[in-house]
């Protein structure tokens, strides 16, 4: 078969795919269709880190400017506090929120009454569908100095009044609380789906070797959705320096800058605060350059202990 007749044979398969799987394909262009707008065509803008932009002169007539704007980035003192933060940040993330959603559905597989276990489901999964205002602004009535729920307690037992809200050292502990709060039950759903995937014959071989509860969970359970838990260990780990301007914003007063300062928040101010639009473009696209850097890594590292990883 000459080459010219295998391009036609391969392109007829392919068109023959397409009628076959139309309505498949058709369910998905939506969505490939806002990843192509607003996540792929931005990316031409990027080429503003390496110019002087100004949106007057528009992208074509701004003047070049190289690598001034990444050689500012990483010889200004802000650069370590922000790496610093955004990292201590990510670390207790990782460390504290990452296993709760695996414990809290390993511990709801284990409950046998199902309209308790929907009941508990349906309580942790709320905090999702609220926005970061509505968590902050909660927190906010338990926190406050003045009129603050938990002071207001404190101050009845004789304690001192706390000042939550801009004392550096809660800024953090307060942080992930409310994304425990807010994103444990979503979380969960995602770990229970796998867990209701795993086959039962599973479980009754254990029973028959005598495995109670914990060894059932310990040898079958967790390694049956260690794949669902490496691929999201390895998204988690390539939003390193990613933690989400608006959660971070509200937080962010004077008092507590030196350690709730992050990158994100830093593009805002950087960009649409002062107008420096070309620097705050380089530091968005380092950080993007180090989450794809260290998915790639992730990934690589899984395979190379058998698991299938991302891609």
């Amino acid at each position: 078969m000459t080459p010219r007749e295998l391009k036609i044979k391969k392109r007829q398969k392919i068109i023959a795919g397409l009628k076959t799987n139309k309505f498949l394909y058709l369910m998905i262009f939506p969505g490939l269709l806002y990843f192509i707008i607003f996540k792929y065509l931005p990316m031409a803008g990027l080429i503003i880190a390496f110019q002087d932009y100004q949106p007057f002169l528009g992208i074509l007539g701004s003047p070049w400017a190289g690598l001034k704007h990444f050689i500012r980035l990483f010889t200004e003192p802000t650069f370590f506090m922000l790496l610093k933060n955004t990292l201590i940040l990510f670390a207790l993330n990782l460390v504290i929120f990452f296993p709760l959603p695996i414990i809290v559905a390993l511990m709801l597989n284990e409950v046998k009454n199902r309209y308790f276990k929907a009941g508990i489901q349906t309580i942790i999964y709320i905090p999702h569908f609220m926005s970061w205002v509505i968590i902050v602004s909660i927190s906010f009535i338990f926190l406050n100095v003045d009129g603050g729920i938990i002071n207001e307690f404190l101050a009845v037992i004789g304690m001192e009044k706390i000042s939550f809200l801009t004392a550096p050292d809660w800024t953090r502990t307060i942080y992930i609380a409310q994304i425990i709060w807010k994103e444990l039950g979503w979380s969960t759903i995602i770990y229970l789906a796998a867990i209701t995937a795993v086959d039962t014959q599973l479980y009754e071989a254990a029973e028959m070797d005598g495995a109670g509860r914990l060894r059932k969970t310990w040898h079958v359970t967790l390694p049956a959705i260690r794949p669902v838990i490496i691929t999201l260990l390895i998204l988690k780990i390539g939003s390193t320096l990613d933690l989400g301007f608006e959660h971070m914003y509200l937080l962010l007063n004077s008092l507590n800058r030196s350690v709730a300062e992050i990158f994100d928040t830093y593009i805002y101010t950087a960009g649409l605060k002062n107008g420096q639009l070309s620097f705050s473009t380089a530091v968005g696209l380092f950080k993007g350059l180090v989450g794809l850097v260290l998915v790639i890594l992730a990934n690589k590292l899984a395979k190379k202990f058998g698991e299938d990883g991302v891609y």
